[in-house]
């Protein structure tokens, strides 16, 4: 029965992951010899838009390829196991805010700041989960794609945030600064480990995700009704 669940769950996901990804927003702030980046002629408040519904997207998918991989590859008792003893995300050593009252706290300048942070610290990681995935003989398309679609449009968004930083706050174009060593591969765990480990990496991108939205639209809220964005 879980495994008929799991099937339907495939089929419906590889049925609508093209009206996902056509009626997506496209956001493409790369830079081109001898031009300012495309998003540069777009306004800022559009822009903003454009950015808080790729994060949205991008959480969207990514919940969803963190469910399939659940149902698909880590069974019940583990996944009990697993909440009761907490996971330490690779991102926990970044200083960002996490309680309500941090963020509320922090300015416009911290919340950019604090998503491209997050979003920097993921490039490498989700290159690595793509390569781990593509070893998986059970592992369906639809998850394969969705979490090559997600690492595309991180990139996308990193573009996007940091055009934002020099629309908002003025600022020159910031540089690359993913977290150097936030993430370490180099040891070749079994494949138990491997599945645990590439398991912890999407449930941590996922919540990551959700900050980057949260961060996103509360950024927006100040924009147009500052003093009500509880």
């Amino acid at each position: 029965m879980h495994m008929v669940t799991v099937m339907q769950r495939g089929i419906w996901a590889a049925l609508l992951w093209p009206y996902l990804i056509t009626g997506s927003i496209p956001l493409d702030c790369r830079e081109e010899p001898g031009s300012l980046s495309r998003c540069l002629s777009i306004s800022q408040e559009k822009l903003l838009d454009r950015v808080i519904q790729h994060a949205e997207l991008i959480y969207r998918v990514s919940e969803e390829s963190c469910s399939l991989f659940e149902e698909m590859f880590i069974p019940f008792p583990l996944q009990l196991q697993r909440n009761q003893a907490g996971f330490a995300c690779i991102t926990n050593a970044l200083p960002i805010p996490s309680s309500r009252s941090e963020i509320q706290l922090i300015s416009d300048k911290w919340l950019l700041h604090s998503v491209l942070m997050l979003v920097q610290s993921w490039l490498e990681p989700l290159v690595y989960l793509q390569t781990s995935l593509n070893h998986y003989d059970a592992a369906p398309d639809v998850l394969l794609n969705k979490t090559k679609w997600v690492s595309e449009k991180l990139i996308s968004l990193e573009q996007g945030v940091v055009v934002l930083i020099k629309k908002m706050l003025d600022e020159g174009m910031t540089a690359n600064q993913s977290e150097q060593g936030l993430f370490q591969y180099d040891v070749q765990p079994d494949m138990l480990e491997s599945v645990m480990r590439d398991y912890t990496l999407l449930s941590c991108f996922k919540k990551d995700a959700h900050k980057m939205e949260t961060f996103l639209k509360l950024l927006k809220c100040r924009q147009t009704d500052k003093y009500n964005c509880a």
